[in-house]
Order: C-alpha cells, then sequence, then structure tokens
C-alpha cells in the first residue's frame, strides 16, 4: 500500500492559540494524516497536543540556509517591533512611521522562505502551503525558498519604493509560487498589484460535520457562563481589529430594554469600552480575554443564541466568524459590510442581516431574538455556502497544478 505524500503546512501564527488558523491547521493536518507542520515560533501547547493526535510532524526551520534565514526573520522583526514603538508618534513624517511596517513585511519573507525550504528539504520537493502568507514580497519568498503555495488573507500594509523595487527585482520568483485568495476581492487586489502573480480563489476555512455543537454543549455552557436558558444572548469572537465595527454594537446595545447576554471572547479588546457596556442597565456581560483556546471559543458559540458580526462598509475579506457559525451550527447577525457576503447569506432562516453601522436596526434585531429565537443552521449549511470539508481542502491543495 503507498503511503500518502507528506503535505507541508506552513503556520507563523502557530505559536498563538486559538483563531480561525490555529483550526484550519489542526483540521487539515488531522483530514491529511501524513502531515509535516513547519512552525518558526513554536507551536502554542493545545494546538500542539491537536497535532501530535492527528500524527503530524512538527518542527522548525532546519538546515543551514534555513537557520540563517529564520535568524535573519527573526533580528529584522525585533527590530521592526523596536522601530514600531519608537516612531508611534505621529510627529513623525508618514514615510518614516511606516518603516517598521515595511521591514516587518521584509521579516515575514526571510522566515516564509525559511520554513518553505525546510519543508522541500523534509520532503524532498512535495507540497508546501503557507497557511497565514505575507501580503509582499511573494517573488523574493519564492525565490528563497522555492516552489510552493501561499494563502493571502488580506492586503493592509502599503508598499513603499525600497519594497516595491525589491519586488521588481524578485519578480521572477513569482513563477515559483501560486497565491490563494480567500475571496473574489481580494485576488482582485493582488491582481492589481502584483500583475504577474499567479492567483486563484479558495476559500481558507474549513467545516466539517463533526464540528457541529450539540444540545448538550449547549446546555452545559450556558450553565458554565450562568445564562438562563430563557435569556438571549449573543457572542463576539475574536476581539477589536480595525475592520471591525465595535462602535455600532455598543449603540444598539445601549437602545435595549431586555436583558440580553453579551459574551466578549479573544482579543485584542478596549477595556475601556468593555467597562462602558457593563454599565448598561440591559446588558449582562461576560468576558475572556485573549488569546483564548478553541475550547473556549468552542463554549462562547455553545451559550450564544447567535453570533454576531459587525463590520465597516467595503471589508471584503473572508470572515472566519461567518465560518465559524456555519460549522458550528450557530445563528448569525451580521452587517451587510460585503455585497458578495450579503449576497450569499440573504434569504437563509438562520441569518439575519442589519444595515452596516445601523445601531437602530441591530438593536431590533437583538430584541426579535429574544421573542423569537433563530433556527440553527442545517448541516449542509457549511456545502451551500461553498466552505470546504478540512478533506476537500488537502485534496485541492495537493492536487493543484501549481508553481514549479
Amino acid at each position: 500500500m503507498t503511503a500518502t505524500p507528506p503535505l507541508v503546512l506552513v503556520e507563523p501564527s502557530a505559536h498563538r492559540p486559538g483563531g480561525h488558523r490555529d483550526h484550519a491547521l489542526t483540521a487539515l493536518a488531522a483530514a491529511h494524516g501524513n502531515a509535516i507542520v513547519v512552525a518558526p515560533y513554536g507551536v502554542a501547547g493545545q494546538t500542539r497536543a491537536a497535532l501530535e493526535r492527528a500524527g503530524a510532524r512538527v518542527t522548525g526551520p532546519a538546515g543551514t540556509l534555513p537557520a540563517l534565514l529564520a535568524a535573519a526573520g527573526t533580528y529584522t522583526a525585533t527590530a521592526a517591533a523596536y522601530g514600531q514603538r519608537a516612531f508611534t508618534s505621529r510627529r513623525w513624517p508618514d514615510a518614516v512611521r511606516r518603516l517598521p511596517h515595511q521591514v516587518t513585511l521584509a521579516a515575514r519573507c526571510l522566515t516564509e522562505a525559511a520554513c518553505v525550504r525546510t519543508g522541500r528539504r523534509l520532503t524532498g520537493g512535495g507540497t508546501v502551503v503557507v497557511l497565514s502568507a505575507s501580503e509582499a514580497l511573494h517573488g523574493a519568498a519564492g525565490l528563497l525558498g522555492g516552489p510552493h503555495l501561499r494563502f493571502v488573507h488580506e492586503l493592509v500594509t502599503t508598499e513603499d519604493a525600497a519594497l516595491r523595487t525589491l519586488g521588481r527585482l524578485t519578480r521572477r520568483g513569482e513563477r515559483r509560487v501560486m497565491a490563494l485568495a480567500p475571496t473574489g476581492a481580494v485576488r482582485d487586489d493582488l491582481a492589481a498589484r502584483f500583475p504577474r502573480l499567479p492567483v486563484t480563489v479558495r476559500p481558507f476555512a474549513v467545516a466539517d460535520p463533526g464540528d457541529r455543537l450539540t444540545d448538550t454543549d449547549r446546555r452545559r455552557a450556558r450553565e458554565a457562563f450562568g445564562i438562563p436558558s430563557h435569556e438571549p444572548a449573543v457572542c463576539l469572537v475574536g476581539g477589536w481589529w480595525p475592520y471591525k465595527d465595535p462602535a455600532t454594537v455598543g449603540a444598539a446595545l445601549a437602545r435595549l430594554d431586555i436583558p440580553v447576554h453579551v459574551l466578549v471572547v479573544g482579543g485584542p479588546a478596549t477595556h475601556r469600552l468593555l467597562k462602558t457596556w457593563a454599565a448598561l442597565p440591559h446588558v449582562r456581560l461576560h468576558t475572556r480575554p485573549g488569546p483564548v483556546p478553541e475550547t473556549l471559543v468552542r463554549e462562547a458559540y455553545a451559550a450564544a443564541d447567535a453570533a454576531l458580526v459587525a463590520r465597516h462598509p467595503g471589508v471584503a475579506k473572508e470572515s472566519g466568524l461567518v465560518v465559524d457559525a456555519v460549522r458550528l451550527g450557530i445563528p448569525l447577525i451580521c452587517s451587510d459590510h460585503d455585497p458578495q457576503l450579503t449576497k450569499a447569506l440573504a434569504g437563509h432562516e438562520w441569518v439575519r442581516l442589519f444595515p452596516v453601522g445601523d445601531s437602530a436596526a441591530l438593536a431590533d434585531v437583538l430584541r426579535d431574538l429574544a421573542w423569537c429565537p433563530l433556527p440553527r443552521p442545517a448541516a449542509c449549511a457549511a456545502a451551500d455556502l461553498g466552505v470546504p470539508t478540512a478533506a476537500g481542502q488537502t485534496a485541492f491543495l495537493t492536487n493543484l497544478k501549481g508553481p514549479c
């Protein structure tokens, strides 16, 4: 019987517990059965335990050149961190304030290249996938590391002249990589910035039938949080990132005239805002500061009657929170910030959409949740939205005609 060829999964963020990338990493490793995980900064304890159960081999950059590249990436990242602290004041010119972020992109490139070279050496040239790839210097990563696939989740950092020049000098390396964009909008951004880079659209998140929460999970979770069975609860997972809209959520909570439990899980979070929410007369606030492991995230979803997603208009990156709701079988309340996502969710009984930034409309949805709970999504909901299973994702990655 022929053994399954190894699949190399590079995850630079594996040392941070929890999150959508952590779930994808462990799910893909379990589904493939012969995975090698290259984690430059180590692996969080719970993640490592899950990878061990999946039979995955975990390593860091190994070999002379990968070790040198990884060391260079570490020193460069340290310099970038010092620079961010030193130049954070608005008294500095924009070009100076952006410089540390440019250095961070270079550091990520060096680290990714070290991991890709390690993976290719361990597998003799097998499939290597960077699960959380940098949004820049794709050609340099291909030249230094070798052929690989790379998931680019979003493009947030503006490239200044020096980085653009380095990108042009290493452009031939773009033929050695295949970028995977989780949404069409991210694909369009990549195509505009890197017109020669091969790009294909592929969801990053995965969902399996075994992920669904049970009625027993729900009962135990609500007992753990101290939430009565007849009182409504919503959860906000992942903290406040710039693309999220906690101000609209807060304004909606201030309009409530019935009790609603609000579970805030993960980080970073604005403690001043949480203090304001906790003081509202009809809000029962429960917090689990992040980063938190997958078990606590599941418990928060299980205790909630719906997951709440509120983002600023125009944000079109893949929403791991939306996929969480689908794969775990939790109803969803979501802003209409992304026309493509709105179109996909419209008409589903387990979803309530509200106009982006409209706190009055969100407050009405939360009131309705108390009197008329939303149904849970069907087991086929993930497939209906185009979310692959972990086995389907590994088959796609290993069969994709990638770079050479």
